[in-house]
């Protein structure tokens, strides 16, 4: 299992290609940016399926939230 927490501009290219030479069952993907996470998603689609997504309201005086997505090898 791999657990990614990158920073709001999201993954670099050579973590993504690590992740997936790696090949682990199972990712969990923590993001604070739903749109790099969704593009970092869709470059992993290939090899990964997501299972779960839960949106996670850590600082409620602000319109930010958490997103974790659980995803498994094809």
């Amino acid at each position: 299992m791999i657990i990614t927490d990158p920073p709001r501009a999201g993954m670099h290219a050579d973590v993504v290609n690590a992740i997936l030479f790696a090949a682990p069952r199972r990712i969990v993907y923590v993001s604070c940016n739903p749109a790099t996470q969704a593009r970092d998603l869709a470059l992993l689609d290939a090899d990964y399926r997501v299972t779960k997504v839960q949106p996670v309201d850590m600082f409620p005086q602000t319109h930010h939230v958490e997103n974790v997505v659980c995803l498994e090898r094809r």
